[in-house]
């Protein structure tokens, strides 16, 4: 029985000590895919088609999975936007607005939380684009053209998520064949 005890106690701090390094492993590390994660540009999203394919995830927790968009001025943006919760659009809906520049978002925001029969988005001309309110497992998508360029604020105005889910949709001036 002592050995027994021997054996478990040099054998517990061992397993310990390896369960501790593998978490760290599986929880650190800046890899490129964490590194992207926060954003998404359009020069490797663009398609045969000329249309520049953007996807932005959504989930339960009142998060997007990227910060920031990037388009070429003059594109034609196909925006999907894909909850990837349970929870049903009651409860837990998500939609991605792209406001004008100058736009207040928290004003904007409160107009917004009223609008429920247009599902949160206001009356007006604040916005270039916007998709429906989806639930968890559901994805829409908009295809609009983008803006001049400069930098556009973006959030979800399901009952004021804005003050979490937001970011910014960036058009960059395009490059001109044939110069630098």
């Amino acid at each position: 029985m002592k050995n027994q005890l021997k054996r478990f106690a040099l054998t517990l701090p061992t397993f310990m000590i390896t369960l501790m390094v593998l978490l760290l492993l599986g929880c650190g590390g800046n890899t490129d895919h964490e590194a992207n994660r926060n954003s998404v540009n359009s020069t490797t999203a663009k398609k045969p088609d000329g249309v520049v394919r953007l996807v932005i995830n959504s989930d339960d927790l009142m998060q997007f999975d990227k910060e920031e968009l990037k388009v070429k001025a003059g594109s034609t943006v196909a925006l999907t936007l894909r909850h990837t919760g349970q929870l049903s659009k009651d409860v837990m809906g998500h939609n991605l607005i792209i406001l004008k520049q100058g736009v207040d978002m928290a004003t904007f925001a409160k107009k917004a939380a009223v609008a429920t029969d247009t599902e949160y988005v206001p009356t007006g001309n604040e916005t270039i684009a916007y998709t429906k309110v989806i639930g968890g497992g559901e994805a829409t998508t908009i295809t609009f053209e983008a803006p001049p360029v400069g930098t556009y604020d973006f959030l979800c105005s399901f009952t004021a998520q804005y003050t979490v889910m937001k970011g910014i949709f960036i058009v960059e001036l395009a490059r001109i064949p044939g110069r630098l």
